[in-house]
């Protein structure tokens, strides 16, 4: 799945366009790398976010077409 795709679905940046400038401006690493909006996610990774005041760090834990509300935050686990 694409990164931007993922960072919605996953509800971590509110709108893939959001998501796809972020990534284009350079404000997203993965695995340490800075990454571009069609990478392609896998299980395992690390997500650097930094946007804002406080940077996030995520690790990939699944991958889903489609999350609820209640269940986009089972595909990610928060580093801190």
């Amino acid at each position: 799945m694409r990164l931007d795709k993922y960072l919605k679905i996953t509800r971590l940046i509110k709108r893939r366009t959001v998501a796809n400038e972020a990534c284009d401006a350079g404000k997203i690493a993965v695995n340490g790398k800075i990454a571009r909006a069609s990478y392609d996610v896998k299980v395992g990774d690390i997500i650097e976010i930094n946007m804002g005041q406080k940077p996030l760090k995520a690790e990939v834990l699944s991958i889903s077409e489609y999350a609820t509300k209640e269940n986009a935050a089972d595909n990610y686990r928060i580093i801190p």
